[in-house]
C-alpha cells in the first residue's frame, strides 16, 4: 500500500503543476513539423516575385519574443496560444488567389487550431490571461498592409505564408524552451 500510496502521489503532484502538459510534451514539436511541412508544400510557383518591398512594411516583431523570454512559462505558453490563433485567422481570410489546395489550408487550419486549443488547455487556471495588443495589432497589420491592400493576392499570400513559418518556428522555440524550464 507504501508503493500504491507514493504513486498516487506522484501521479496527483504531476497534475497539478502547473504546466504539466503531457500533449505539449509528446504532440507540440510533431503537430509543429506537420504545419511547416504544410507551408513548405505550399510555396508559391510565382514565389520568384521580388517581396521584399511588402515585407519591409510590417516588421516582424522580434522584440515582443525576446520579451516574452524572458516572461514566466505561463506567459510564454499563452503567447504561444496566441501566435497559433493569430496565424488560423490569417489563413481563415480569402486565399482564393493562393494557388493553394482548399485541403491543404483546410488542414493546415486543423493541426494549427488543434495545437491552440491543446496548448490553451495546459495553461489551467491561468488561462484567462491578457492577449499580448502589441502582436495582435502586428498581425492585423499583415491582415491589412499586406493581404486587404494587395488585394489577397499570391503575391500577398506568399509573404503570408513566410511570416507564418517565421512565427510558427520561434513558437517552437518557445515550447522547447518550457521543456527545459520544467
Amino acid at each position: 500500500t507504501l508503493i500504491l500510496f507514493a504513486c498516487l502521489f506522484l501521479a496527483l503532484s504531476t497534475e497539478s503543476s502547473s504546466l504539466s502538459c503531457r500533449w505539449m510534451d509528446h504532440k507540440f514539436r510533431q503537430h509543429n513539423e506537420e504545419t511547416l511541412n504544410l507551408l513548405d508544400t505550399m510555396v508559391s510557383a510565382k514565389n520568384s516575385t521580388n517581396t521584399t518591398e511588402v515585407e519591409v512594411t510590417v516588421a516582424f516583431p522580434n522584440h515582443l519574443y525576446h520579451q516574452v523570454s524572458k516572461s514566466s512559462a505561463e506567459d510564454k505558453l499563452a503567447f504561444t496560444v496566441q501566435i497559433l490563433e493569430e496565424v488560423a485567422a490569417l489563413f481563415e481570410e480569402d486565399h482564393s488567389s493562393a494557388s493553394w489546395e482548399d485541403s491543404t489550408v483546410r488542414n493546415l487550419l486543423n493541426i494549427v487550431n488543434k495545437q491552440a486549443e491543446e496548448l490553451h488547455s495546459c495553461i489551467g487556471s491561468h488561462s484567462h490571461k491578457k492577449k499580448t495588443t502589441k502582436l495582435h495589432m502586428y498581425f492585423k497589420r499583415l491582415s491589412h498592409h499586406i493581404l486587404k491592400e494587395m488585394g489577397h493576392s499570391a503575391e500577398a499570400w506568399e509573404v503570408i505564408r513566410k511570416e507564418a513559418k517565421a512565427h510558427l518556428m520561434r513558437a517552437e522555440q518557445l515550447a522547447s524552451s518550457l521543456h527545459t524550464a520544467q
